[in-house]
C-alpha cells in the first residue's frame, strides 16, 4: 500500500460523485505494503479507501473486486467495493485501474494473543466457506508456477548457502505439489496474504479482513498455513508459538474440520507458506520499483520462517470437539 501514482483531489471527485458517495473533502497516501496505490479518503458522507492498481490489469481484477463483494453479501467482515449505477466496482483513474470501497473500523493487532488467532481462525474457515459458490476463476497468481519462474531472477543476489536452500525447497514444493494427495485437496478461492496487518480489531472482536489482491483458487490449507505463519510466530526468530498455534486450528476446524489428508500435508504447506513470502520479498527487496512511500521487507524474515518449519514440522494435536 505504497503511494506509486499521485492523485489530486480534483482528479478524484468525478469517481466519488459517480460512485454518489458525497463531495471528496480529503485524500492521505497510506505507507506500508508494495503492490498498489492506496489512499484514504473522506467525504462529507463517510471514509473510504481508494486503491490504484500498479500491476494488476482491467482483465484480471473483477476476480478479486467480486469476490470482495460476494463474501460481504455472504456476512464476511470485508470491505464492499462501491458500485456505480450501472453495478460496475472497476474504474479508471490517472490511467490506473481503481476501485474505492468502505473503510474497516477498529486498527491492526501487531501483537496477538490466543484469542485474535482464534478469531482470525473462525473467520479464516467462514470464509472458505462462504467463498464455495463464487464462480468466478483465477489461479493464484503468487504460486508455484510463479516461484518457479522467479527464483532465477533473484539467485544471482543470495550466497551459496541461501541459493542451497531455495533450490531444494523448490524441489520439495514440485515434488508434493504433483502428489496424488495434493492434488486432492480442497480448495476454493482464498486470501493468501492474510497477515496482521490485513485484519482489524476492536479489542479481541475481529471487525475486518482487507487487502485481498493477492486471492485465487488455491487450497484451503496453504491460506492456512500463511495465517499460521504470521499470526502464530514470534517474529524475531520464526518460532512457532503452541498456544497461539492451537488457538488459531481449533477455531478454524470448529468451523470447518481438517480432512485427514490436510492434516498430514500442514506441515509441507507451511513450508509452502514461507517459501512464498520469502521468494516475493526477495523480488520486492533486489528489484524494487519505484514509489514514494516505498518500504521493502526484509525477506530474511522469510527465510528463518521457512528454515524453522524445516527443522521443526509442525505436529497437529486432536481438537478437543473432534
Amino acid at each position: 500500500m505504497a503511494v506509486f501514482t499521485e492523485v489530486s483531489l480534483e482528479a478524484a471527485r468525478p469517481l466519488f460523485e459517480e460512485l454518489q458517495l458525497g463531495t471528496l473533502l480529503e485524500l492521505k497516501g497510506i505507507q506500508g505494503g508494495i503492490e498498489n496505490t492506496n489512499y484514504f479518503a473522506t467525504t462529507d458522507r463517510g471514509e473510504y479507501v481508494l486503491t490504484l492498481f500498479e500491476r494488476l490489469t482491467h482483465a484480471q481484477l473483477p476476480f478479486y473486486l467480486y469476490l470482495m463483494q460476494h463474501l460481504a453479501l455472504r456476512g464476511i467482515p470485508v470491505p464492499r467495493p462501491a458500485a456505480n449505477a450501472e453495478g460496475e466496482v472497476l474504474f479508471t483513474l490517472c490511467g490506473k485501474p481503481a476501485a474505492v470501497a468502505n473503510r474497516l473500523s477498529g486498527k491492526s493487532q501487531l501483537q496477538p494473543q490466543p484469542p485474535h488467532c482464534a478469531a482470525v481462525g473462525t473467520t479464516l474457515a467462514r470464509m472458505h466457506l462462504a467463498g464455495q459458490d463464487y464462480e468466478r476463476e483465477q489461479p493464484n497468481l503468487r504460486g508455484l508456477p510463479w516461484w518457479n519462474a522467479t527464483a532465477p531472477e533473484v539467485y544471482p543476489h543470495m550466497d551459496d548457502s541461501q541459493r542451497e536452500l531455495l533450490q531444494s525447497e523448490l524441489a520439495y514444493q514440485n515434488h508434493i505439489a504433483a502428489s496424488a494427495a495434493y492434488q486432492a485437496l480442497p480448495r476454493g478461492p482464498v486470501h493468501a496474504d492474510l497477515f496482521r496487518d490485513n485484519v482489524m480489531f476492536e479489542g479481541e472482536t475481529l471487525t475486518g479482513c482487507f487487502d485481498f489482491y493477492f486471492a485465487g483458487v488455491d487450497t484451503w490449507l496453504f491460506d492456512l498455513g500463511v495465517c499460521i505463519n504470521d499470526w502464530c510466530i514470534d517474529l524475531a526468530t520464526g518460532v512457532l508459538d503452541p498456544v497461539r498455534t492451537q488457538a488459531l486450528l481449533d477455531a478454524y476446524q470448529a468451523v470447518r474440520p481438517l480432512e485427514a489428508a490436510e492434516r498430514e500435508l500442514l506441515p509441507a504447506m507451511l513450508r509452502a507458506a514461507a517459501l512464498r513470502f520469502w521468494v516475493s520479498r526477495l523480488w520486492d527487496f533486489y528489484l524494487p520499483r519505484e514509489a514514494s512511500m516505498l518500504v521493502p521487507h526484509d525477506p530474511t524474515h522469510f527465510e528463518r520462517v521457512l528454515r524453522e518449519r524445516i527443522a521443526r514440522p509442525l505436529t497437529l494435536h486432536t481438537p478437543q470437539h473432534a
